[in-house]
């Protein structure tokens, strides 16, 4: 599954699934925590519900609420028995929270129940900055890693995330980049957080090339208007593939170097790496 671009739904919207569906998303999120007051939980739920058991058009995951809003067991029991493609889980602590909601599911589904994977959403408490070399160890049940720009600031009584230019403050980027490097350390895909300001296309392009540059292979959205602009930047390009080509056939052809000389520069062993990376990313 490629997982490129992920668009946030509100779970308590069900006449937007099937726009979000046709816009060209890998994935949609379907979300029963941040978007839905707690008076319209249980409507979400079943929406959720009903959108799973009549065949999406494209891969459904679904944002649970958090372990510690007492919530998480109503929105599993409601939409596990209609085979989400993920669960999207918020304020994850490592693995050991990755346990706990393992559990939470084959309680639900039974032993032999088939569990779906799980993307944590690793940065949104203090506590989880310590977990995030964690997630190797439970790499097996996860999809990918992503993080969240919002609550963490919250969580530390902090004024905002953000400086006056747009740019994440020292702590937030320090997430940003423990997330990225967790995701790498267990070899799944690393999720950039969403970009809140949908109509600043420039800004958003920047962002999106800031991201790729980084080692991020994809991006959660939170308005349709993103999601072409999330596949293509993270859709390697014909030159791009032209080049990775040419490195992998130089080496096959040198199986001895060590090194070797491309268009007028050196390129190694980390450089066939990466293009192998690019080559399957490029399907």
């Amino acid at each position: 599954m490629k997982l490129r671009s992920l668009l946030f739904v509100p779970a308590d919207r069900p006449e937007r699934f099937a726009k979000a569906a046709a816009s060209g998303a890998d994935a949609i999120i379907l979300d029963i925590e941040d978007s839905v007051a707690l008076s319209q939980k249980a409507i979400a739920r079943e929406a959720v519900a009903a959108w799973l058991s009549g065949a999406p058009p494209c891969p459904s995951f679904v944002r649970v609420n958090p372990l510690s809003s007492g919530m998480t067991g109503d929105d599993l029991a409601a939409v596990l028995p209609h085979r989400p493609d993920a669960i999207v889980f918020p304020k994850a602590e490592g693995a050991d929270s990755i346990a706990t909601l393992d559990n939470m599911m084959r309680d639900i589904l039974g032993a032999g129940g088939a569990l779906p994977p799980i993307l944590p959403i690793a940065t949104e408490t203090p506590a989880a900055m310590f977990e995030l070399g964690s997630y190797r160890h439970v790499a097996a049940r996860l999809i990918g890693l992503t993080w969240g720009a919002e609550d963490l600031p919250a969580a530390m009584g902090a004024v905002t995330g953000r400086e006056s230019d747009g740019r994440f403050t020292p702590p937030v980027e320090m997430a940003r980049s423990l997330c990225l490097f967790g995701a790498h350390a267990a070899a799944i895909a690393a999720i950039e957080t969403v970009y809140p300001q949908f109509t600043d296309v420039d800004g958003f392009a920047a962002y999106l090339s800031r991201a790729r540059r980084d080692g991020f292979t994809g991006s959660l959205a939170i308005h349709p208007a993103q999601v072409t602009a999330i596949n293509t930047a993270f859709s390697p390009s014909a030159e791009e593939i032209a080049h990775a080509r040419e490195i992998i056939s130089a080496f096959a052809a040198n199986p001895d170097a060590g090194t070797l000389q491309i268009g007028g520069r050196m390129v190694d062993a980390p450089h066939l790496k990466a293009a192998r990376a690019l080559i399957a990313r490029a399907g």
